[in-house]
């Protein structure tokens, strides 16, 4: 070091600047202890999203020694709380509680005000829930062999209900539908809740769902498990076969859950908050609240969870295309 950068350097150090000239992109980079965390979810309080990000959020200030809270921007299918934290300041302190749903928003709308695969930057995925085609007791189907046969020989008769139009349940259904080569009528409720009620008296004869929301009347026999979307089968239905193993072959839709910050956060930032949330998913407390709400613990860092976020957001496009859908 020359003489004159050396004293420049001293300079510095005795007025208390040299962090924010030599080391200042890291500096900026740092949480602020004097603000808080905040985890958007993009629904309505009270359901198992908004219980998850809780159940997080609860136990990161005594890791990052930051307030954190939770903050409930529904609308839009979601769009309105990715849309703020996507425009929010990339420094760590306003994330979003990121599911699968946002990878179908540019598919199915005609302006969306991000792009999901560079407007944001995923921090960890936390956890997954599978799908499961559910069928009411009456119906001649015990499997999905049984669903694509019945499917063949009563092309467009056959009916499934989903939540509603662009969630995964819809995206599963499509998927179904194209890999089996069959023709289903698909009906869009209001939610799970008035979908398992027509399912249970019998109005229709099929629907997608998780399994935590219809667990209770399957125990009942009031309902019956056909088949699996995931690729392994789900520890509270063991004996129900995945739609791979028992049909089509690398079939595969999960719901995913993930924490994400807005896209340019600096990648120090981002590796503290996604160890931050890798402890706390690895508490034995938190994943046995997991399980009970019909989560299960699939943490992945930062490069793993935007790899899945790209392939999600390309392959249900396809899937989307292929069906025909065009953006509204």
């Amino acid at each position: 070091m020359s003489k004159m950068r050396c004293a420049l350097v001293m300079g510095l150090l005795s007025l208390g600047l040299l962090s924010s000239l030599a080391l200042g992109e890291r500096a900026h980079a740092q949480l602020n202890t004097q603000r808080q965390i905040t985890i958007v979810v993009a629904l309505a309080p009270g359901g198992g999203v908004d219980t998850l990000a809780r159940l997080i959020a609860e136990r990161l200030p005594e890791r990052l020694k930051v307030p954190v809270v939770v903050e409930n921007r529904p609308g839009a299918g979601g769009m309105v709380g990715a849309e703020f934290v996507s425009k929010a300041a990339p420094d760590g302190h306003t994330l979003l509680l990121m599911e699968n749903a946002s990878t179908l928003h540019k598919w199915l709308h005609k302006s969306v005000p991000y792009d999901v695969t560079t407007d944001f930057a995923p921090i960890a995925l936390m956890a997954t829930t599978p799908l499961l085609l559910f069928a009411h007791p009456s119906f001649p189907a015990n499997d999905v062999k049984d669903v694509i046969a019945q499917a063949r020989a009563n092309p467009g008769k056959l009916s499934v209900g989903t939540p509603g139009a662009g969630t995964p349940h819809q995206l599963a259904h499509l998927m179904f539908q194209a890999a089996a080569k069959v023709d289903l009528i698909h009906v869009p409720y209001r939610g799970t809740g008035p979908s398992l009620n027509d399912l249970v008296g019998g109005q229709i004869p099929m629907i997608w769902a998780t399994p935590i929301v219809v667990m209770q009347h399957v125990q009942a026999g009031r309902v019956k498990a056909l088949g699996t979307a995931s690729l392994k089968r789900v520890p509270l239905l063991p004996d129900v076969p995945t739609i791979a193993e028992n049909a089509l072959p690398g079939f595969n839709v999960d719901i995913w859950f993930g924490i994400s910050a807005p896209g340019k956060t600096p990648r120090d930032v981002i590796e503290r908050l996604s160890v931050a949330v890798r402890e706390v998913t690895e508490m034995p407390e938190v994943q046995k609240r997991m399980q009970t709400l019909g989560y299960g613990l699939d943490y992945r860092g930062p490069d793993a969870f935007r790899a899945l976020v790209a392939s999600d957001h390309a392959r249900y496009g396809e899937a989307i295309r292929a069906a025909g859908i065009q953006p509204n």
